[in-house]
């Protein structure tokens, strides 16, 4: 972490702390069902199972594979912090478990990223507390 990071960081509760901690520890994680095995179809959770609900939800360390889902390339700006960015791009990426993820695919020029593209998660630390997962093509 060479530059103080100035773009927005996420709010760190105590419901997504255990989503943090893994990330700080370059591990991602995903909510998942005790009772069945389903995953939260989207991160974050929303209410947890829709079967069993919030109680009988977990996390759980995933693979960190998957595919790009969808993409969009921002070329202008609205946020200041992100100045320095443009253009950057923001990826949702359905990972191998299934639940579908907001990122950034990085190590990979805009103009390459296609939809059903395989990615693998990386993380960029950016702050003491914060590790961002983000998402590079895989081999």
């Amino acid at each position: 972490m060479a530059q103080e990071y100035k773009k927005p960081l996420p709010v760190i509760d105590a419901d997504y702390k255990p989503y943090w901690d893994a990330a700080k520890r370059h591990e991602l994680v995903q909510y998942r069902c005790q009772i069945c095995g389903d995953f939260s179809p989207i991160h974050y959770p929303i209410t947890g199972c829709p079967k069993h609900g919030r109680s009988k939800m977990e996390w759980t360390k995933v693979s960190g594979k998957g595919n790009v889902y969808t993409f969009v390339v921002f070329r202008m700006l609205f946020d200041p912090a992100f100045k320095d960015e443009i253009p950057y791009n923001v990826a949702i990426i359905e990972l191998a478990e299934g639940s579908l993820l907001m990122s950034n695919i990085v190590q990979c020029k805009n103009e390459d990223i296609k939809v059903g593209m395989p990615v693998e998660v990386v993380f960029e630390d950016v702050s003491e507390e914060v590790s961002l997962p983000k998402f590079k093509p895989a081999p």
